[in-house]
């Protein structure tokens, strides 16, 4: 064999190792599992968006990328479970979107799994998560939607809706760790730069609501202030429900509660969020590590009214504050 032939054939054979690798990485089907606080039905818009974001960059269902669910349906003793089952199949990449409880649970279950945060419990480096939001560190990375930092902004909005109110009762999860930070060092000195007092009622398990409506009603609060986590979120129509039969007026955390029913909300954009989470994904399925990958605070905020609720409970939102929405639900 000559020279010429023996080059040839070795050029031959690394373009066919080259062609056979590339087509092991086209026919590589990534894993996601997917960890949320909530039932199937709640989770579902928020699992499109990233899905639909996820499609935008090339990852397709059943071409190149797989979803494995996993719903603890409010009940965060299951966290844990879930959680150690995604690290069992040996997924890809987790996503945990729930909160402070859900992101300590997978992170307990797994060291080297990477773990996108969706932002929806306390400061990420309070509670531990990561080291920093410039530096996570570790195998955690993502979101942080403020949803603490922003519980001045509510109740401010709230008394400028219905400048009438004097009282208002604050629902939370003692259990709930960002719960109780929000409870305790967020809203005491807004309420007293708004002339307002604070009447806090826990709720520990769902069967806590109504002995804690029927009590809180005979304090008549002016007005409902939901401490967003699992448990308020998995009873979510409960709440609005009592809310709408009392004509309380109420503030959340979350836009679902308002589509429900509820008066008002501000938050983060959270659709605006969800996207993220498939960038996170991406780079993190391109090599990327999360301990390299900076948390994001969110640049979108909204704030939504619903006015049905508004004239179903007998009061009138101020024309300025209708003015400050990005939504109004007639």
């Amino acid at each position: 064999m000559n020279r010429r032939t023996a080059i040839r054939r070795l050029a031959t054979f690394f373009l066919t190792t080259a062609s056979l690798a590339e087509a092991q990485q086209a026919k590589k089907i990534w894993r996601i599992g997917y960890l949320s606080s909530q039932e199937p039905a709640r989770e579902s818009l928020r699992a499109e968006a990233i899905r639909q974001a996820l499609r935008e960059r090339g990852y397709i269902e059943g071409q190149n990328i797989a979803f494995e669910y996993r719903y603890a349906e409010g009940k965060v003793d299951r966290h844990p479970e879930l959680a150690a089952d995604l690290v069992r199949l040996r997924v890809d990449v987790i996503v945990a979107a729930g909160g402070d409880t859900m992101v300590r649970a997978a992170k307990n279950a797994t060291k080297t799994i990477p773990i996108v945060m969706m932002g929806l419990g306390s400061d990420p480096v309070e509670a531990g998560h990561v080291e920093s939001l410039a530096h996570p560190g570790g195998n955690v990375t993502g979101l942080t939607t403020l949803a603490r930092e922003l519980g001045g902004k509510r109740l401010e909005l709230l008394k400028e809706a219905v400048p009438k109110i004097t009282r208002v009762a604050v629902l939370y999860n003692p259990e709930t760790r960002s719960n109780v930070v929000e409870k305790k060092e967020v809203l005491p000195a807004a309420a007293r730069a708004l002339k307002l007092t604070i009447q806090p009622w826990e709720v520990r398990t769902a069967n806590d609501f109504e002995k804690v409506f029927a009590a809180m009603i005979k304090q008549r609060p002016d007005g409902l202030y939901v401490i967003q986590g699992p448990l308020t979120n998995a009873n979510e129509k409960r709440i609005v429900g009592f809310a709408l039969k009392s004509r309380l007026p109420s503030v959340y955390g979350n836009r679902g509660a308002v589509d429900a029913g509820g008066l008002m909300c501000y938050a983060a954009d959270l659709a605006e969020s969800y996207r993220r989470v498939a960038y996170y994904v991406d780079r993190i399925l391109k090599g990327a590590k999360p301990a390299d990958l900076p948390v994001e605070q969110p640049m979108k905020f909204e704030f939504i009214i619903n006015l049905k609720t508004a004239k179903q409970i007998g009061i009138t939102i101020p024309q300025w504050t209708l003015m400050k929405a990005n939504k109004v639900i007639q």
